[in-house]
Parts: structure tokens; C-alpha cells; sequence
């Protein structure tokens, strides 16, 4: 029986000792070449980015799950901090970054990973801290401006031409709505956060400057002088009204088109109108942006496998997603270009600015929305409301501090 369990034993540390000599394969390399990607893009566009991932990953010997994240943006935070998180988050709000950036969790791209002159700028921008990118931009969005073609024959191509035309054919938006109404401050010089070589400023806010109150009392007369809409218009109200045809003008995004297609309004887009002495009118620009998280254990690769779905998933998104593209060469493709309503977006966001993608910007819609509403309610004139806002912000960017 004791030499039965000694022949037993010898023959265990045998075999293990031969399996520890054959190289990893079968299951052993699932778990270890395997690349996982989280995604907050919709189930249709996941399901579309599966297959150029395998395309990818057959190539280069690697498993790759691209999964629909279902959670809360900040959930990825929570995953990655105890090791159970993506190689590679894709498609995320480009504004939700600085919080996983000051958490350390953004690994920093290489120089040498993509030619910046391939891609839209300002995408570029949303997706750097302290002038070092972080992430990748996939697409892009803004808004811009609508207008009945039934009733308005040619777009108008300046600030007085939108003024003249909208007291004979109605102009609405969502004007206490701060991510619309910025584009308005920022045409003659307003600013959330100074850009000082690629940072941005928290200390330096730019929303009581002299081009902002301009800005601003171009907002209180589209309200109290021209009575272009009621002092307290909501976004549905607007588009209601654009879309029953009782307006010609309206400014908003590509997710309002689908439902404008279908009630068969004439319409088109335009990039919106520049000032009266040439100068474009910014508007906010939000990007649907890829990240390598910092605790991955597989960065090579998974930068690879990102470059490689940001390069050759562009006009896949375009078609599924309709999602803008920020490679100059699909902006530049038949495909886009023949898409004229979405070509005026990507002409708009070309002039936009990027929502300031550090923490401080929570610390600004309340009070912007606030002073927004102060003055087309009359109850503040423009420099009153716009001082009361900076020192609300600044008291807010205090206490997170």
C-alpha cells in the first residue's frame, strides 16, 4: 500500500512537471491574450464594433469582448480600482475623463501612437490634460442651427440676417439651458476656463469679460426685445414648435433630425450664423472618447487593438449611430460628404470648443443656468447676472477642493 501511494506520487509530480513544460495554449491563452472592452455606445453600435474587433484579435492572436457597460460612468472607476475592470473603455462622454484622469486612472496614449493631422483638433483637444493626451477621440457632436426650407429660401449667414428673418418666420431654443446658450457668449471672446498651452484654468473663469456680456445681452434681446420666445421656453417647447412648422428657425443637435424625417418637416441645417464681422459662433462640442485604463496588464496591445477601432470604426459608427466622425479622411468620404445634414454638424463642431472635460465643470451649470435665467427674465441685467454667476462658481470649485 506504501509503495502503491509512492508510485502514485512520483507519477503526480511527473505530470505536473510536463504540463508545467508545455507552453500556454487552449484555455491557458484565452485567459491570457484576451482583451476586454466596456463600451457606453448604444447596443447597435457594440454590436456592430464586435466583428472589427475579432477582425483585429484573429489577427493578432488575442480573444477580444467588446461589452455593453450598463452602469454608471463612475462604475468604471470603482471596477478598475479592484482589478475587474476593461483593458479598454470605448465610447465614453469625453467630459466624464478628468475625474478617471485625477484619479490616475488614464494611461497617458504613446507619442508615436497616431498622427494627430488625421484627426479633427478639436477632438484632440477634449481628450488632453495639461497638453498630454489621454484618450481618443471616436466622434463628435454639437449642435447647430435648423431652418424650414419651405419658409426660409437661403440660411442665414450672419447674426443681423438671423435677427431680420426671425422677426417675420420665429426663432426658439432652450436659451436658459446653458450648453446652448454658451455658443452665444463665447462669439465674442467668453470663456468657461482659460486654455493656458492646453490646461485648463480653473482659476481663470471668463463668463464676466466684456465679449460674455455681450453675449449675454444678445441673449436677454432675443427674449425681451425681439420676443422671439417666453422667458421660460423649454427644449421640447422649442422643438415642438419647429416641428409643427409654427417656426422657421431652431437650434439644437443631429439627435432631434430622425424625429423631424419622420413628422416630414422640410428643414435643413446650417453651421450658426458668425457675428456681424466675420468671427464664427463656438458651440459646445462633446466627444464620444477610448481610453487604455491604467490598470491594465495588457497596454501594448490594448492601445493596438484601440488605435485600430478608432481607425476603421468610423464609418461603421456614421451609418449605425449616426455619430460624426473626427478622422479627416471620413469627414472628407463620399459617404459623409453626400449626408448634407450631417456634414452641417461636422462644419459647426470644426468652430466649436470643448466642454471643459476637468472636475471644476460641475461646479458651472447652476449658477450659468441660473444667470440665464435672471436675465431673460429681466430680473438682472447682464453684467449683474454674469458677476453673481463667476463668484457662484468659484465658491463651488472651493468647497470640492
Amino acid at each position: 500500500m506504501k509503495n502503491l501511494k509512492r508510485i502514485l506520487t512520483v507519477a503526480l509530480i511527473i505530470a505536473f512537471a510536463v504540463v508545467a513544460l508545455i507552453p500556454l495554449s487552449g484555455v491557458f491563452a484565452t485567459s491570457k491574450k484576451q482583451l476586454v472592452v466596456w463600451s457606453h455606445l448604444t447596443q447597435d453600435e457594440v454590436k456592430a464594433l464586435q466583428p472589427i474587433a475579432d477582425k483585429w484579435g484573429k489577427a493578432n492572436g488575442y480573444t477580444v469582448k467588446v461589452i455593453t457597460d450598463q452602469g454608471s460612468f463612475q462604475s468604471f472607476q470603482t471596477a478598475a480600482m479592484s482589478g475587474k475592470g476593461p483593458d479598454i473603455m470605448f465610447g465614453i462622454p469625453h467630459d466624464n475623463l478628468g475625474a478617471f484622469w485625477k484619479a490616475k486612472l488614464l494611461e497617458a496614449v504613446p507619442a508615436n501612437l497616431i498622427d494627430k493631422k488625421n484627426f479633427v483638433s478639436t477632438a484632440l483637444d477634449a481628450c488632453s490634460f495639461e497638453g498630454k493626451l489621454y484618450a481618443l477621440p471616436i466622434a463628435m457632436e454639437t449642435y447647430a442651427l435648423f431652418y424650414n426650407t419651405s419658409k426660409v429660401k437661403e440660411v442665414p449667414k450672419t447674426m443681423s440676417q438671423l435677427i431680420t428673418l426671425a422677426k417675420k418666420y420665429g426663432f426658439m431654443y432652450d436659451v436658459n439651458n446653458f450648453y446652448f446658450s454658451f455658443a452665444f457668449i463665447a462669439q465674442n471672446g467668453g470663456y468657461v476656463f482659460k486654455n493656458k498651452g492646453g490646461s485648463l484654468d480653473p482659476n481663470d473663469i471668463g463668463l464676466a469679460t466684456n465679449g460674455a456680456i455681450k453675449g449675454l445681452s444678445l441673449i436677454r434681446d432675443f427674449v425681451l426685445t425681439y420676443k422671439f420666445m417666453p422667458k421660460d421656453i423649454k427644449g421640447d417647447i422649442a422643438k415642438g414648435n419647429f416641428q409643427n412648422q409654427k417656426i422657421a428657425f431652431y437650434i439644437s443637435g443631429p439627435w432631434d433630425v430622425q424625429d423631424f424625417i419622420k413628422a416630414k418637416v422640410p428643414f435643413a441645417v446650417a453651421p450658426l450664423p458668425k457675428t456681424d464681422d466675420g468671427k464664427p459662433t463656438p458651440s459646445f462640442v462633446g466627444v464620444q472618447a477610448a481610453f487604455v485604463s491604467a490598470k491594465s496588464k495588457n497596454k501594448d496591445a490594448a492601445f493596438k487593438l484601440m488605435k485600430y477601432l478608432v481607425e476603421n470604426s468610423a464609418l461603421t459608427l456614421f451609418k449605425v449611430g449616426h455619430r460624426i466622425p473626427v478622422l479627416n479622411k471620413v469627414l472628407a468620404s463620399s459617404e459623409v460628404k453626400s449626408d448634407k445634414i450631417m456634414s452641417a454638424f461636422a462644419e459647426q463642431a470644426k468652430v466649436g470648443i470643448p466642454m471643459p472635460n476637468i472636475p471644476e465643470m460641475s461646479a458651472v451649470w447652476t449658477p450659468a443656468g441660473n444667470a440665464l435665467s435672471l436675465i431673460t427674465t429681466g430680473k438682472a441685467t447682464p453684467k449683474q447676472a454674469a458677476d453673481a454667476m463667476v463668484k457662484q462658481i468659484k465658491q463651488g470649485i472651493a468647497q470640492m477642493q
